[in-house]
């Protein structure tokens, strides 16, 4: 966890964007994830969303949201998780506009964020209540700062219910274990970083990322992710 967090904090220092930075860090997790005697990766996909205000979208994102919607349109603050950056070891999944169904997931209520099972049971995982992401308190803002988060952990992944695109994604490609962190940032904006393992990780080695968590919300402080 020590190199970790040093490794983070280099590869992410140069950057100038949020997205810069996502890009960096995805990169980096997928690299360190290697087995050390065969250099062949372990983990076969990261991603990193954040929820941004619908408004604050490129035109390709709010399209992708409104179809998401059915074609309804979002209100412009209706927050929206985004996907910021992936890294993986097909080549299309090294490029978030590829991404076929996670470009952009509208959030208008908790009642759609429930339709989406992994999401719905990431944010609780983390000790967020789903209302705070789909509308955040400015007292629940305050209170967050310094807060350490849980982990959403999910060690058997084939046959998971919070788990989708079983015969598509975890069958073919040997996902063992999931694990995603994140936490609140200032703005109200929740930032979360998923890894799809293809060895089994156990809950004492999963909870350890509570600390990359901090780390990488720090790295979005200083980013002016505020």
């Amino acid at each position: 966890m020590l190199r970790c967090t040093r490794g983070l904090r280099n590869i992410a220092g140069s950057a100038r964007t949020v997205e810069e930075a996502a890009t960096a860090i995805v990169g980096f997790l997928h690299s360190q994830s290697a087995d050390p005697r065969t250099s062949e990766p372990q983990c076969a996909l990261v991603r990193f969303y954040m929820t941004r205000p619908y408004d604050a979208l490129d035109p390709d994102l709010q399209a992708f949201s409104r179809a998401k919607l059915r074609g309804s349109t979002p209100d412009p603050d209706t927050k929206v998780l985004t996907l910021m950056a992936s890294y993986g070891s097909r080549p299309e999944w090294r490029d978030p506009r590829l991404s076929v169904d996670h470009q952009a997931i509208p959030l208008p209520s908790v009642e759609i964020v429930e339709q989406a099972p992994m999401i719905a049971q990431l944010i609780r995982a983390l000790g967020i209540e789903i209302t705070d992401v789909v509308k955040p308190r400015v007292s629940l803002l305050q209170d967050e700062s310094g807060k350490t988060y849980n982990v959403f952990h999910v060690e058997k992944a084939l046959g998971s219910p919070y788990i989708p695109a079983q015969d598509d994604f975890v069958k073919p490609h040997g996902i063992e274990s999931v694990i995603g962190f994140g936490g609140l940032l200032p703005t109200g904006d929740l930032f979360a970083v998923v890894m799809f393992s293809q060895v089994s990780v156990p809950y004492e080695a999963a909870i350890r990322f509570r600390n990359v968590a901090l780390d990488i919300k720090a790295i979005l402080f200083q980013l002016g992710a505020t």
